[in-house]
């Protein structure tokens, strides 16, 4: 929740100093695990500072999330539009991985503490995630009227790359190795992609 006047130039720095020391402490110390005073510190403000900008510590949380989110929905919504063809899924795959990957703390926290926080959850699924899914819908139902992808259930197919994509940015700790080089990672985008667009059974032989 944003303060409702216009902020200062110093304000508006000591508002986003008071966020990424937030999103530090949260995604090493969890959000139960952090309290105001962790936060003052770690963002070199008063402790009333903080409730200035925020109502409570939950809002800091809510917005953390948020803002991140809304960035990478932002991306997203530039990479589908700028895709040189429906094709191209490996480029922005990777792109979109890169920039998870860059994002790691913010992740964190959202898959973390949306188990225990229902309004951080809610919040989520309706400003991001369905936000993000009716963009990838349109996008994909776009290249089936076009004939490039088979028809089908649009909003299924959606959620499939979502989640292929999603994934894909915590592979650094799942099924890539840590600190994977960039070719590592063009692989994988790879393989995703040829794995979304033609699936994993085995052609017919003509």
């Amino acid at each position: 929740m944003r303060t409702s006047y216009p902020l200062s130039a110093s304000e508006s720095e000591t508002r986003t100093r008071i966020l990424k020391s937030a999103l530090r402490l949260f995604s090493r110390q969890g959000y139960d695990g952090t309290t105001t005073r962790d936060l003052a510190e770690a963002a070199n403000v008063a402790e009333g500072t903080l409730f200035r900008h925020f109502p409570n510590k939950k809002a800091i949380l809510v917005e953390v999330a948020t803002q991140g989110w809304v960035e990478i929905l932002t991306d997203l919504l530039t990479e589908l539009s700028g895709m040189e063809s429906y094709k191209a899924v490996a480029q922005v795959m990777k792109r979109r991985m890169m920039h998870l990957h860059e994002n790691a703390d913010m992740l964190r926290v959202c898959f973390m503490e949306a188990q225990f926080h229902p309004d951080l959850r809610d919040h989520i699924q309706t400003e991001v995630v369905a936000k993000m899914t009716d963009v990838a819908e349109a996008f994909f139902q776009t290249a089936m009227d076009q004939g490039i992808y088979r028809p089908m259930d649009a909003k299924m197919v959606a959620r499939v790359f979502l989640g292929m994509f999603a994934i894909a940015g915590f592979s650094q700790s799942t099924i890539m190795p840590p600190g994977a080089a960039a070719t590592e990672m063009q692989s994988m985008a790879e393989g995703l992609a040829d794995i979304f667009l033609h699936g994993v059974l085995a052609r017919p032989e003509p």
